[in-house]
């Protein structure tokens, strides 16, 4: 393409500029293999290594406007992002993360930057987690969509669902709780600080060693914290057929959440509770497995009842909170 100035070659600008077959030699040249991905991108599909003959695959979207903002987040964070949900998914079972397969919707008025910038952050939170890009595909459409697949392999473990727990085990979590909500109200309020509570909603940091490490401890029961710890910790309760009770005592609310609640009126146990998109792990063991420090008791696992699959301090939940697709985020 030439500039109108002159003669000379300009890079092209955008995503419809560059082409469907520039974009993608732009994006593969920014992943790195790891040994897990026998092939990776440039023929009709992958081939990742699968040594336990059993692989843990889990799938996710991200939509602009509903699950991220371009004026929040720029481009690497949204790859971060999109990488590390999905990751922890595989985490969550037990599994040891292996490669991602990325699908891409994109205007084509779109700059190039955006989906370089993306891609550096997918390839850099695989990085984190010892898993890489292996494929994927593009294709245009009016709104910004990342879809994600992920991998992993369980290295000769048992997968860790959500219908193990018994009751008498115990609960208990590893990772943040309630800071990317509390990042979300800051952001939502035209403010950007304090930064790490802002930084923790663009850039969750799930804990993934953390859930093979559970699997070998014995875990019962297990899942990671993307919907809200009393959603998510109802998905067990159903899985398992059991009642959960959470202790509010136990969790360690930082001052700063504390600050932020107080400014815009929410008590920042609501976001401990309710609030999505940190990726922390929680699991259910038996009672008497002790626990690495890095692990939180929380509560235990009790017998069912009619009445609520998960109360805090022996009470229902009677508040508004946790994530829905087709609801409003609350």
């Amino acid at each position: 393409m030439l500039s109108s100035t002159g003669g000379h070659p300009r890079t092209p600008a955008t995503v419809g500029e560059l082409g469907e077959f520039g974009l993608i030699r732009e994006l593969t040249s920014r992943v790195t293999a790891t040994p897990a991905v026998r092939l990776g991108p440039g023929d009709d599909a992958a081939v990742v290594a699968a040594p336990d003959r059993r692989v843990v695959a889990s799938t996710d979207i991200l939509l602009e406007g509903r699950h991220f903002r371009r004026d929040w987040s720029t481009a690497y964070d949204v790859g971060r992002k999109a990488a590390a949900q999905n990751l922890a998914d595989i985490a969550a079972m037990g599994a040891v993360p292996t490669a991602l397969l990325l699908g891409l919707v994109l205007p084509a008025e779109l700059p190039v930057t955006w989906p370089a910038e993306l891609m550096d952050g997918i390839s850099d939170e695989c990085r984190v987690a010892g898993a890489s890009v292996a494929g994927g595909d593009i294709t245009r459409g009016d709104l910004i969509t990342v879809a994600i697949t992920a991998l992993g392999d369980l290295q000769g473990r048992e997968p860790v669902t959500r219908s193990g727990a018994q009751p008498g085990d115990v609960v208990a979590v590893t990772g943040w709780l309630g800071w990317s909500a509390a990042g979300h109200a800051v952001l939502a309020r035209g403010f950007r600080s304090p930064r790490a509570f802002v930084e923790a909603h663009r850039r969750p940091e799930p804990p993934y060693h953390a859930g093979p490490a559970a699997a070998g401890l014995g875990a019962t029961a297990m899942t990671d914290v993307s919907d809200g710890l009393i959603a998510d910790l109802g998905h067990i309760a159903d899985a398992s057929r059991v009642l959960i009770d959470v202790r509010s005592a136990d969790f360690d609310i930082p001052a700063q959440m504390h600050d932020i609640g107080q400014a815009v009126g929410v008590d920042p146990l609501q976001w401990v509770l309710t609030g999505g998109e940190d990726h922390a792990i929680v699991a259910t063991f038996p009672p008497d497995r002790k626990l690495p420090a890095r692990w939180r008791r929380i509560g235990e696992v009790l017998h069912p009842s009619a009445q609520a699959r998960v109360t805090v301090n022996g009470v229902a939940w009677d508040r508004a909170g946790g994530w829905d697709h087709f609801g409003d985020r609350t």
